[in-house]
């Protein structure tokens, strides 16, 4: 098996800038498994990473959608299996680094999402039911039969939606089961999976600090110029991310620009605890802890070294 990097953890806890030091110290080119910096001008309300900041590192997966595109998570493992060819193609490591785990699972265990072509009759009545009651009213449908598949899959991700309620009409199981024994599989790469944490309370410190920073940078304006230049539509899937939905209340006079700054750190908040969550289901990580680890860099290079897995035979 090939060698595979992955570098994830909670929002704000420290991933880009240490993401950057690994890469440079492995020969790596960084492939983002973040659901909102693959998109095109979202650039403060995602935090993403300058031109400066890659420190030349090539970088995947950054800017590579347009905000009215949709990005699902069988989009994100098509490209990034692509990216991670490339990477290995170019003499490099593929290193992974994002937050969204189930993105950065459906890569290491190659999980089949039973995508289908076949236009079906019950997809096409799914179809006109979105068109005619809404996405909202369908994901109800979804959350009546499989919770796990509902909480997974936003309302707007109607190709999704429509899958998830196909495969159970056509099997008779819940796509969410099926996912999960997808994940029981073993890794398809030789890899370290390493998980960067820190104090809750410091995570969420730094959160209140980064909002009001994206705020100061001129988030509002951001989230203007793409509606209103046409980039995107409210109902978007890239408009449905923290740091934008909120924004757009803003910008339609239903609340103030202050509501709008503490909605987005309490939603921050609360996604940075499901991440936490996830992290502690989730199978053969390493846990970097900046309590108890001053020199994250050392400590994930010696484990590195330790594991064999890059060597100059490696790719």
């Amino acid at each position: 098996m090939k060698p595979l990097i992955i570098l994830s953890g909670p929002t704000a806890v420290g991933k880009t800038a240490l993401s950057v030091e690994l890469a440079k110290r492995i020969n790596a080119s960084i492939v983002s498994a973040d659901s909102m910096q693959v998109y095109k001008g979202m650039d403060i309300g995602t935090a993403k990473i300058t031109k400066e900041e890659m420190q030349g590192i090539p970088h995947y997966l950054i800017d590579a959608l347009n905000p009215s595109d949709d990005f699902n998570i069988v989009t994100f493992k098509n490209m990034a299996k692509s990216a991670i060819a490339d990477i290995y193609g170019k003499g490099r490591i593929p290193l992974i680094v994002g937050g969204t785990a189930f993105y950065i699972q459906s890569v290491l265990y190659d999980i089949d999402f039973s995508e289908t072509d076949e236009n079906t009759k019950y997809r096409q009545e799914l179809t006109q039911l979105i068109e005619s009651r809404g996405g909202q009213y369908v994901h109800k449908m979804l959350e009546a039969v499989d919770k796990d598949a509902a909480a997974a899959i936003h309302y707007n991700d109607h190709k999704r939606m429509i899958r998830a309620l196909e495969y159970l009409h056509e099997t008779g199981e819940r796509i969410s089961e099926h996912n999960s024994h997808e994940r029981t599989k073993a890794p398809v790469y030789d890899c370290c999976y390493f998980v960067l944490t820190d104090d809750r309370a410091a995570i969420y410190e730094r959160i209140n600090k980064r909002v009001d920073k994206m705020l100061s940078l001129g988030l509002a304006g951001e989230v203007r110029g793409i509606i209103e230049g046409g980039l995107a539509k409210p109902s978007d899937i890239s408009m449905q991310g923290i740091g934008y939905k909120e924004i757009i209340p803003y910008l339609e006079g239903k609340c103030t620009l202050e509501e709008a700054a503490y909605n987005i750190k309490k939603n921050s908040r609360h996604f940075a605890k499901r991440q936490l969550t996830w992290y502690r289901r989730e199978r053969g990580v390493i846990y970097i802890d900046r309590r108890k680890t001053p020199d994250p860099l050392g400590e994930i290079m010696s484990i590195i070294e330790r594991s064999g897995i890059i060597d100059e035979g490696s790719v």
